[in-house]
């Protein structure tokens, strides 16, 4: 099985609120601030692959992805992903059904080159053990001092070839639970 997806990655920490746990009367502590810019300081999108026996390649995404970027994607990093992870030629491709990966010329490539196929809905994380990799990947790179974007793109770039395959392979073999569970939960959020 090959889970794919992407991510965003902002210079400034994630879009999301954060929380600090501090000691009374030490908010104001520079340790305890988050660093902030006007616009968002920028970010980086990227694409990546991974399966039980570890990451594939990390492709980073110019900013507008469409359909004719997906498809140079998957033609540019599928089949190696696949062999770099020793997935054989009976391998699973799985997506989320995010318009893009939808699209006609998509389909129609997917259709002639990957083995099987496996579309779990759009906007259910607890389906794609990858969404984890890209929660450890943000958490590895704010131990890095990050100022500007191509710093960014190398702390990703290290931090996803430091991925172990015993952390992949754990994600993956919870496959049956997080199906369980979703079933569970008649499609509702879980503990995934």
């Amino acid at each position: 099985m090959l889970f794919t997806d992407e991510s965003k990655f902002n210079i400034f920490g994630p879009d999301s609120r954060g929380k600090v746990w501090r000691k009374p009367n030490t908010a104001l502590d520079k340790k305890n601030l988050t660093p902030t810019v006007k616009h968002g300081g920028g970010n980086v999108m990227v694409w990546g692959s991974m399966s039980a026996s570890g990451v594939g390649n990390l492709v980073f995404i110019k900013p507008n992805m469409d359909r004719w970027v997906y498809l140079d994607i998957l033609k540019n990093n599928l089949k190696t992903d696949a062999a770099k992870l020793e997935l054989g030629n009976n391998w699973i491709f799985q997506q989320d059904q995010d318009p893009k990966h939808t699209a006609h010329i998509i389909k129609s490539w997917l259709l002639y080159n990957v083995p099987k196929q496996l579309n779990s809905p759009p906007q259910s994380p607890d389906l794609n053990p990858i969404e984890h990799i890209w929660d450890y990947l943000e958490r590895q790179i704010r131990k890095h001092r990050i100022t500007n974007a191509d710093q960014l793109k190398q702390s990703l770039q290290e931090e996803w070839s430091k991925i172990p395959a015993s952390f992949t392979e754990k994600l993956v073999s919870s496959m049956k639970n997080r199906l369980k569970a979703a079933i569970d939960a008649k499609g509702g959020p879980t503990k995934y």
